[in-house]
């Protein structure tokens, strides 16, 4: 009930008190209208709501208007009735009911507790895949064996399998290889980028194979390029001042801003203890994996906080070796591949 003392909704308010008359006269002239409905000469009702009536034709065809019981259901006084579906909409979807079934039949459809229903066709998802993986190998089998029979250095000279590796190797980095160095192969924090000229062990397209082939550090493959850089903290090799000063004599060789006073002191802990590995005057040696520690090419990072993690924990990164997982084939290709991004020697 309304609120007779709301200005909106009171009665005594002239505006509402015109809406409501208007209402009160609109029903009135319904009821009205439904009580006497106007008639035509035939003394039909001569505006007899769409819907009511419909057309069908009898067991001999002959056409003739029938009433349209209503469902019962109204929406704002409109009134729902119920007419049939159209013939075309109810054929079609009969037919679809048809063809799922036969499907269901026909092909694996319904899961169960230790598979799927198999139908009477046989066909498998897998089998359909195993079988498109068959005719491409077979449709390659020709470009890959001409790829494992020419050397290394002659790829390139070769149009067609310059052009074989540039599309079957980057798939291959695509699948394999972008998770760690990224679809552009410009690397991430830990994991090199392959687009420039700074190499730990070595660009060339020999260096590059042997590395997809056997991996860094991986354990499970003997012939694995292997190198450890010591936890000098964590063994207790150095305490934290001569890592501080060792820090610090890096980023003097990098041009870093650093202490000089304990630079000056690192430089003898570097003799000491890194020279073996990463060289006198820090450029490293790619025999071993050390990397330069000259150049503005990090791959952990060059933050004075990053370098003395390194240097206290010391990191071992590992690369699988792919021998065991891809084809010989597949590995001469994306070597290729990579080895033709712009940064390979």
């Amino acid at each position: 009930m309304a609120d007779t003392d709301d200005e909106h909704t009171s009665p005594r308010n002239p505006d509402n008190r015109i809406g409501l008359e208007r209402q009160a006269a609109d029903k009135a002239h319904e009821a009205q209208i439904a009580a006497n409905p106007p008639e035509g000469p035939d003394g039909q009702p001569l505006h007899k709501p769409s819907g009511m009536t419909r057309v069908v034709r009898d067991r001999k065809g002959v056409r003739k208007v029938v009433e349209v019981p209503s469902t019962g259901h109204s929406w704002d006084g409109i009134e729902e009735y119920d007419n049939p579906l159209p013939r075309w909409w109810l054929w079609s979807f009969y037919a679809t009911i048809v063809w799922g079934v036969g499907y269901l039949i026909a092909y694996p459809a319904i899961p169960l507790i230790h598979g799927a229903t198999q139908g009477v066709l046989g066909e498998t998802m897998r089998s359909n895949v195993a079988a498109e993986i068959q005719r491409f190998n077979e449709a390659n089998a020709p470009i890959q064996a001409k790829l494992v029979e020419t050397p290394l250095d002659g790829i390139a000279a070769d149009p067609d399998l310059a052009n074989y590796t540039a599309n079957a190797g980057s798939a291959i980095f695509r699948t394999w290889c972008a998770q760690c160095h990224g679809s552009g192969a410009g690397g991430a924090t830990g994991y090199p980028s392959l687009l420039d000229n700074d190499w730990l062990w070595g660009g060339t397209l020999d260096d590059v194979y042997t590395t997809v082939q056997h991996g860094i550090r991986d354990p499970k493959d003997g012939d694995t390029r292997y190198s450890e850089m010591p936890r000098f903290g964590t063994d207790q090799m150095l305490d934290d001042a001569q890592i501080g000063q060792v820090v610090n004599y890096v980023l003097s060789l990098s041009e870093q801003p650093h202490d000089a006073a304990a630079a000056a002191e690192g430089a003898t802990v570097y003799a000491d203890n890194c020279v073996s590995c990463h060289a006198e005057d820090g450029t490293g040696d790619r025999a071993q994996g050390a990397p330069n520690l000259t150049d503005a090419v990090w791959l952990y990072g060059s933050d004075p906080a990053t370098i003395t993690r390194i240097v206290h924990d010391g990191p071992f990164g590992v690369m699988p070796a792919w021998s065991g997982r891809l084809s010989e084939a597949e590995i001469r290709a994306v070597a290729s591949y990579v080895h033709s991004l712009g940064g390979g020697e």
